[in-house]
């Protein structure tokens, strides 16, 4: 019984070797004609093959995320290719480039850029924000009579402005001061201020005490302690506080205090780094000082989500958030809802 258990045992070897060298006959005749390769489909369509999936597809990330233009923000892309294993004969060749012009051909480039503003209008262009900095701070040290009306807007568009140097800007944006009025009775001198915040309105008219019905609820965007209340003045400022200064560390993060749009997301005079957020029945709320902002213009965000961290940008003596409540063009005081 056990001699015939092993010769049955040899034949199921011997079997099993024969099986495994045809295996490999046929596998070595199938690679000499044969490889692996990955066809290529775009909507469905087959653009080709590629025999390295990962090089083609990283090269393809490179140019969606970089395009081909320094100030390229990014390349929109609305179909990206499937992949699929396959076997192809040796003498058909890959055609990466082919497959890459194809994506690089239906891309919609968007670049980035700064455009400085006056009173909402944009007059110029540059290409960084380094350089746009360095327009206002030059502005600023020369004292340009319309400095708290200057800002800095981020733009995202598919086709480029011509850009200016920092000095032609600065040239062409400087305003002498305004000349002080003296009034005829030389006992008594008299200056006039009558100066807003780009983007804000006149303070003195456009301000209210009061408790307004919202409509909506609000939560804290903050933590931290309150160094200036809304109504009050101070040496930096020559018109009273339309919101609230909270003082936290640079970095802290700041919440949404409801949800809504994203209507202005920029650098903006004396506000530095803001956001606005309008809600539903006229309500905003604007962000100001940030260090960084999150969110472009058109973004929704949710009540409590992180849009911006606190900092010390724009007219600012240390880290901190500003936060106004706004109801049509009018500042309420933050402390009838918050804090």
């Amino acid at each position: 019984m056990l001699k015939k258990l092993c010769i049955h045992t040899r034949r199921s070897m011997k079997l099993i070797i024969l099986i495994s060298v045809a295996l490999l006959l046929i596998a070595g005749c199938v690679a000499c004609f044969y490889k692996v390769s990955y066809s290529v489909t775009i909507n469905g369509e087959l653009k080709g093959y590629t025999d390295n999936k990962s090089k083609l597809q990283t090269k393809i990330n490179e140019y969606t995320e970089k395009g081909e233009n320094e100030n390229t923000a990014f390349v929109q892309v609305d179909s990206l290719p499937e992949y699929k294993m396959c076997l192809l004969k040796r003498n058909v060749s890959s055609n990466d480039d082919e497959i890459f012009d194809t994506i690089k051909n239906s891309g919609i480039t968007y670049y980035r850029y700064y455009a400085i503003l006056i009173n909402d209008e944009e007059k110029t262009y540059v290409s960084k924000f380094s350089e746009a900095e360095d327009i206002v701070n030059q502005l600023k040290e020369k004292q340009s009579s319309n400095m708290e009306q200057i800002a800095i807007n981020e733009k995202y568009e598919t086709e480029l402005k011509e850009f200016t140097t920092v000095a032609d800007a600065v040239t062409n944006l400087y305003e002498k001061p305004k000349a002080i009025t003296v009034a005829s009775n030389k006992k008594v001198k008299t200056t006039t201020y009558n100066k807003t915040s780009t983007g804000s309105v006149n303070v003195a008219s456009n301000m209210s005490s009061s408790k307004a019905a919202l409509g909506i609820t609000l939560t804290r965007p903050v933590s931290g302690i309150i160094t200036s209340r809304f109504g009050s003045q101070s040496s930096i400022r020559r018109s009273s506080h339309t919101g609230l200064d909270i003082a936290t560390s640079t970095g802290t993060p700041v919440l949404a205090a409801a949800a809504g749009t994203v209507t202005f997301s920029g650098w903006q005079g004396s506000y530095g780094y803001l956001m606005v957020i309008t809600h539903s029945n006229g309500v905003q709320t604007h962000y100001g000082h940030c260090s960084a902002l999150y969110y472009q213009a058109g973004a929704t965000v949710s009540q409590g989500q992180k849009i911006a961290t606190v900092g010390s940008t724009g007219n600012s003596t240390g880290p901190h958030l500003h936060f106004e409540i706004r109801v049509k063009g009018i500042a309420y005081n933050p402390q009838n809802y918050l804090y």
